[in-house]
């Protein structure tokens, strides 16, 4: 199974993480690298650099970033295969443990 682990931080949008915070995300990506469970993983550049496309009524517009909702901003990402959600979450909380405050979203992805 795979999953998509979004992460929604809880510190200012750019806010660079610390040396502890960069030392200790190495090693955990090295574990979920060893363990085989890491596909991909990246952190997101600050929302001034994005845009969101939407699509309403027949619609389409785009608007350019910043985005003001702090609690919206995609701060980065991970894909994992796993043999269950449970599983999906419990990397997941030992990556909110390294990064700090904030919110992860774990979906399935469908294949």
């Amino acid at each position: 199974m795979k999953f998509l682990c979004v992460f929604k931080s809880a510190k200012p949008e750019g806010e660079p993480p610390s040396q502890d915070e960069l030392t200790k995300m190495g090693a955990l990506i090295g574990e979920m690298t060893q363990a085989g469970v890491l596909l991909a993983t990246e952190g997101c550049a600050p929302s001034a650099k994005g845009a969101r496309v939407r699509r309403e009524g027949g619609r389409t517009t785009v608007t350019d970033g910043p985005f003001t909702e702090a609690k919206e901003i995609i701060g980065g990402f991970a894909l994992v295969r796993v043999a269950s959600k449970d599983e999906a979450i419990a990397w997941t909380k030992r990556f909110i443990d390294v990064v700090g405050d904030g919110e992860c979203e774990v979906r399935l992805i469908c294949d």
